[in-house]
């Protein structure tokens, strides 16, 4: 509607100047004093500063509704008219304002703040220049104000530019008209920005009512995407499920379903899923499979597999997808039986069959579980339904056949394998080198490596680490540090694992002064030392007989304050007691209980067996007892250590009896637990019942070793059972054994002493 005459230009303009009076009063002015000393908007300096940017809106809203101050003034724009309802409701809120103002005696921060209602004014505010930006363009080109009043006009509009992300009119008039889709687009991001300002409460529904904007299932998924808290978006989830003409989708619940799980709200999220369902929401494959994996996360394995049957019986047909979902959320929570059913479940629905995925999920998990036979018959299945094994499925199976002893078979897969154009991994050749290397084919590994390396396959630090862990075991310093150097040349830098196992592998080759050197290296290039580091070293010095440098590792791993670590200690007890040194092994052992609490069994067997030596074997039955007191169940070591101790006094039948039960609690005795008894009986002069025991081994399946067998000689032989002493070293020869200074040594000691005795005897 258009101004028609002059008087009516004058209504206007003298309407528009009482409005802003009225803000004029209450702004003062425009610098934000007033003659009262107190300003609503910009409090004096006593006063705690409230909403800066709040005065910054108001003198935006007063450019805009200013008229022209000139001699002849312009005109309002055909729009003109449609702003006056507009600036009439501003200048009625501000004179309540005012008068509100008036009747405070002393306004401080909580009373502007409930005077303007927080934030909600500067929406509102906002709310009213984007109705009237189209009217007020022309009208602010010819404001006249002062300097300083134009420059806060112009960084107040910045201000709210960035704040709401809001476009700028535009200058050129032909295009001031946007899109209806732009400007609904415009109106969602100021949405936006307001709910990340506000925290949820009545303010905030209020403010998103003003808007007045129509709520879709995009602008939803917007919202729930923004960076606020979880708790705002769950009642914005609720607000806007009760908006007419409005209902919650698939994508609106797993949109919310997501933040729940990356906020670790699990209880809420299966509220959530549950609401889902009993809404008859339509799910389809992939939002179960969403769902499926979400709960995986959520270790609520029973739940899911409830929710895919219920889900599954409405009609939703599951995909491939939806059942390795549940296939690798299952094997990851250790149920193979109920992910085979589930497999045979898919192979028999029809309509759905298995893939690479499905595949490859299943031999991982099953390699993982030691399940060899079924992951094998599954990549011959795969091979026989068309389907082109990967590098992972290859990679896995190699790993089978290692581990079962194959090795033969693995490397025909490697060689099929480049057959069928796929080629390794630095994965498979990490799988490939360190089969070999526990294999004992230290130089095919070592072969293989270079190859690797030569055909520009980049190695990663993990597989380096293999393979200076094996070249170390074997005794390869040279070829161990070779690899450790060239590290540099294929950029790759060495972590705290490459160094903990090349300080190991040079301790295993007595270069102890070296590991020392690499050591300081190590903190030199800024690689923090674990606890495992300082275990390596001390063992390391004790194996090397230097004990007092061990201890002073000790005291600067307790410095540094790594926690009491049981290897380092059990290193250490050992280490004393081999040295007799007794004593300071239990002062030792005595502050691993008092700083450590409940160590392991394995320390408790050693201090059992440095007390069985120095006859202490009364304390030695106390600290095995206090093995089970503590919940640990002696293993094969504790019950070793006490019977050697029995044995070493004497107490052969106590040992016996000790070796009874243990195979009655379950634990297996080994090669060392008979040999600890067969000592026992040699030594009481009973070869009768040691030859019942070594029989009775052989029909227990323990093959006997060199000590089993130079213990039995020595026994036989000073009883002067010398045909049968021979019968056995023939035995021991045919069983790939070969005759030691300790075989010789306890078959001449026997014949020295009979002919003594037979001396003896014929003298007197």
């Amino acid at each position: 509607m258009c101004m028609r005459s002059t008087k009516e230009k004058k209504t206007y303009q003298l309407m528009l100047q009482s409005e802003l009076q009225v803000v004029e009063n209450a702004l003062g002015d425009g610098r934000g004093r007033r003659n009262g000393g107190h300003n609503l908007f910009f409090p004096s300096k006593s006063q705690p500063s409230t909403t800066p940017l709040l005065y910054s809106n108001l003198l935006q809203l007063r450019s805009l509704l200013l008229p022209p101050s000139s001699a002849s003034p312009v005109a309002p724009s055909s729009s003109a008219p449609a702003a006056s309802p507009a600036s009439s409701a501003v200048g009625r809120f501000f004179r309540q304002c005012h008068h509100h103002h008036r009747k405070q005696s002393s306004p401080g921060p909580s009373s502007t703040t409930q005077l303007l209602k927080g934030k909600m004014v500067i929406f509102i505010i906002c709310e009213v220049m984007t109705k009237t930006m189209n009217m007020s363009i022309s009208l602010r080109r010819s404001i006249t104000t002062t300097p300083f009043l134009s420059e806060r006009i112009k960084q107040t509009e910045n201000e709210i530019v960035q704040m709401f992300q809001l476009s700028r009119p535009r200058q050129d008039s032909t295009n001031q008209r946007t899109s209806r889709k732009s400007s609904a687009r415009m109106l969602d991001e100021r949405f936006i920005r307001i709910l990340k300002i506000f925290k949820w409460g009545p303010d905030a529904e209020k403010a998103l009512e003003v808007l007045k904007l129509r709520v879709d299932h995009r602008l939803v998924r917007e919202v729930l995407n923004i960076d606020v808290d979880i708790n705002v978006k769950m009642q914005f989830f609720k607000w806007a499920g009760k908006r007419r003409h409005f209902v919650h989708d698939s994508t609106t619940h797993m949109t919310l379903i997501s933040c729940l799980s990356d906020s670790e709200m699990f209880g809420e999220m299966w509220k959530m899923i549950q609401e889902m369902v009993r809404q008859s929401v339509v799910i389809d494959p992939k939002d179960l499979s969403d769902i499926v994996r979400l709960l995986g996360k959520a270790k609520m394995v029973n739940k899911a597999l409830s929710l895919f049957y219920q889900v599954k019986g409405r009609k939703c047909k599951p995909t491939a997808t939806t059942y390795n979902s549940i296939i690798l959320m299952l094997m990851q929570e250790n149920h193979p039986e109920k992910v085979y059913d589930l497999y045979s479940e898919m192979c028999n629905e029809g309509n759905c069959f298995p893939d690479t995925v499905t595949y490859s999920a299943l031999m991982s998990a099953f390699a993982r579980l030691g399940h060899d036979n079924p992951a094998i018959r599954l990549f011959d299945e795969m091979k026989e339904n068309g389907f082109h094994p990967n590098a992972k499925i290859y990679t896995t199976l190699l790993s089978i056949y290692f581990k079962a002893g194959k090795v033969e078979k693995a490397l025909d897969l490697v060689t099929e394998m480049k057959e069928k154009g796929c080629m390794p991994t630095v994965y498979t050749y990490t799988e490939l080198i360190r089969g070999l290397g526990k294999a004992g084919r230290v130089e095919e590994s070592y072969g293989i490596y270079i190859d690797m390396v030569k055909h520009g396959c980049k190695p990663d630090v993990i597989l380096i680490n293999n393979v200076i862990n094996i070249l170390g075991k074997s005794g390869r310093l040279s070829d161990a540090r070779k690899v450790f150097d060239e590290m540099s040349s294929v950029q790759i830098e060495p972590n705290v694992v490459t160094y903990n196992t090349m300080i190991k592998a040079l301790f295993e080759s007595k270069a102890s002064h070296e590991a020392s050197s690499l050591f300081e290296k190590m903190k030199t290039n800024n690689i923090v030392p674990t606890s495992f580091t300082y275990s390596i070293l001390i063992d390391g010095f004790c194996k090397t007989n230097k004990v007092e440098k061990a201890l002073l590792l000790l005291e600067e791993m307790e410095e540094k304050g790594f926690p009491p670590c049981p290897a380092a200690y059990c290193s250490l007890i050992n280490t004393l007691g081999k040295a007799k040194r007794y004593e300071a092994a239990n002062e030792l052992f005595q502050e691993l209980r008092e700083n450590c609490g409940n160590s392991s069994s394995r320390v408790y067997a050693i201090m059992i067996k440095n007390l069985g030596k120095c006859g202490r074997l009364n304390e030695a039955k106390d600290l095995f007892n206090e093995i089970k007191k503590l919940g640990f169940v002696p293993d094969v070591y504790a019950y070793n250590a006490l019977m050697s101790g029995m044995v070493r006094g004497g107490l052969i039948d106590e040992a016996c009896s000790l070796m009874r039960d243990m195979e009655e609690s379950g634990c297996v005795g080994d090669i060392n637990s008979h040999n600890i008894i067969l000592n026992g009986l040699a030594k009481s002069g009973g070869p009768q019942r040691a030859m019942i025991m070594f029989e009775n081994m052989k029909h227990m399946k323990m093959k006997p070793d060199v000590v089993t067998y130079n213990t039995l000689l020595g026994c036989l032989s000073h009883a002067g059972m010398f045909e049968e002493a021979a019968k056995l070293m023939r035995e021991m020869r045919s069983c790939g054994f070969e005759y030691d200074a300790i075989t010789y040594s306890s078959i001449l000691d026997a014949v020295g002493k009979i002919d003594d005795e037979h001396v003896t005897h014929q003298v007197s």
